[in-house]
């Protein structure tokens, strides 16, 4: 699929960048707690764990055109991680990526945070539903619910 690549180490930095600053956008409104925004999620540990062994990118892709803008996480056919950079969001990265890992990959599960209304509504977007299942994400007091490709 076009501008999809697998990811490679020379891409570590760029995921990292997108991995941690998309993650404060998105989760510090709903967790509000900044030791870990700030204080554990950093850029640095982050590259330095994703190099130190090369397995860990094994499940990676990223969209690049031209340089990267967004990543993706498979386990399997589920999607572990689909992140955009904030700049780059609202113009169909995410879609690219969605799509990829549906067609391409056989992508039909993941699990989003229950009040992530803007996640909840682009996976709903990309026929993604609710599949009841739901528990705490682990350390915290919110909810993640499991949603599930529509069959068609």
């Amino acid at each position: 699929m076009k501008y999809v690549r697998k990811a490679v180490p020379s891409d570590v930095s760029r995921i990292a960048e997108i991995l941690i600053f998309t993650k404060r956008t998105q989760y510090r409104p709903i967790f509000q707690n900044d030791q870990v925004s700030f204080g554990e999620m950093q850029v640095l540990p982050l590259v330095e764990e994703l190099l130190s062994a090369p397995d860990k990118l094994d499940g990676y892709w990223v969209y690049d055109d031209a340089f990267v803008k967004g990543i993706l996480c498979l386990s399997g056919k589920e999607v572990k991680e689909l992140y955009v950079e904030p700049f780059f969001q609202s113009q169909g990265v995410g879609g690219v990526l969605l799509e990829f890992a549906v067609s391409e990959r056989g992508a039909d599960t993941l699990w989003v945070l229950e009040k992530n209304d803007k996640a909840v509504r682009f996976y709903r977007s990309h026929g993604f539903e609710p599949t009841g299942k739901r528990c705490l994400e682990e350390g915290t007091t919110e909810y993640i619910m499991k949603m599930g490709r529509k069959r068609t």
